[in-house]
């Protein structure tokens, strides 16, 4: 019997590692899984609720600061009208300067409210005018359900944004080398101060790249991250959630087993020939501008629709656009690339040439 149920036991255990995660919950009121390459959602609770998010807006104020062009490495001397923000802060002191980068390391480790206004008011001139900045780049990362009305996060009525809009953001922000590169930083000290990242995740999970966390009472807990794994880029947005750290983790490893990144190519790939008409080459060789992958589930299957045109005419530029690769999933475009040529196809200078054949020559291959 003893032996029977040892035996039991090794069949379980050995079960229970080898059968993959298929299904995942989390305690948020508002949770997505995205893939940051494609953008594919691969889990979604309430994706579309606005909601208050907290000092998770830091990366919107990072991202709208370091796309300002302001010089990140300029000092910045601290006015006292800028000071007295409530909240968390980096204590700064009117008179004092410091780097608009070391400004950025303090709002997005140490998530300064005082940084914040410092930034906002140091690029845009007021906070007010700063915002319309946030404001704009949100319209264009396409984040529909978003509204900013302070630069830190402070509980506001017309401050809220969603999961899925503050995936759209973290992408942006990952991006972006130099917000991204903060974002991951465990720890810095800028002079006298030493800041350390509240990311647990940075330290827990392995392969985590950042993003920020955030916290009001009415808010709730709200986290933003993103691990990568095998070359693939996994974004979490949970929002109030009273236990994210975990949750997060979860779904990482959810968005991971599940849905693997397949290489689709790599740069440099062939895709075809395309004949060239008034060269003496006859033909090109189209090939991948770049990698291109996309996450799939067991079972899923993509179709490839190779688009070249018939012919080229000379003169066709080694890296010149010839077409692009499709890839659908169950009918939807889900990820494409361009075609280029691999050779230069130059005139055939017996062919004979038109006036704006000449033109067309003098300013394409020679």
């Amino acid at each position: 019997m003893r032996r029977f149920a040892a035996v039991l036991i090794a069949v379980f255990a050995a079960l229970t590692v080898s059968v993959p995660v298929h299904a995942v919950s989390t305690h948020a009121s508002s949770a997505i899984l995205m893939d940051a390459e494609s953008g594919r959602v691969l889990y979604e609770q309430a994706p579309h609720e606005r909601r208050l998010i907290a000092s998770t807006t830091k990366l919107m104020t990072a991202l709208a600061a370091v796309e300002s062009g302001a010089d990140l490495d300029g000092e910045v001397e601290i006015r006292p009208e800028w000071l007295g923000v409530e909240g968390s802060s980096i204590y700064l002191k009117a008179g004092e300067k410091i780097t608009l980068r070391g400004l950025l390391y303090g709002l997005l480790l140490q998530s300064g409210n005082d940084a914040a206004a410092a930034i906002a008011c140091h690029i845009a001139g007021s906070e007010g005018a700063f915002v319309a900045l946030m404001e704009r780049k949100a319209a264009e990362l396409g984040m529909a359900d978003t509204s900013f009305a302070n630069s830190c996060g402070l509980d506001h009525e017309d401050h809220y944004s969603t999961a899925y809009d503050m995936a759209l953001l973290a992408r942006a922000c990952l991006q972006n080398e130099t917000v991204a590169a903060i974002c991951a930083t465990k720890s810095v000290t800028v002079g006298s101060r030493t800041f350390v990242n509240h990311n647990k995740l940075l330290t827990r999970y392995e392969g985590c790249v950042g993003m920020k966390t955030g916290f009001t009472e009415k808010a709730g807990r709200t986290l933003v991250s993103a691990a990568t794994r095998d070359g693939q880029t996994l974004i979490c947005v949970t929002l109030n959630d009273g236990d994210d750290w975990n949750d997060h983790e979860k779904l990482l490893d959810y968005g991971f087993e599940v849905f693997p990144r397949e290489k689709l190519c790599a740069a440099g790939d062939t895709f075809g020939g395309v004949p060239v008409t008034g060269s003496l080459l006859p033909a090109v060789t189209a090939v991948a501008a770049s990698d291109a992958g996309y996450p799939l589930r067991d079972g899923e299957r993509l179709s490839l629709d190779v688009r070249l045109p018939d012919r080229a005419e000379a003169p066709v530029p080694a890296g010149g656009r010839l077409g692009e690769a499709v890839w659908s999933l169950d009918g939807r475009p889900v990820a494409r690339v361009d075609l280029v040529s691999a050779q230069t196809a130059r005139w055939d200078v017996r062919t004979p040439m038109t006036f704006w054949d000449r033109i067309r020559a003098l300013f394409g291959a020679t």
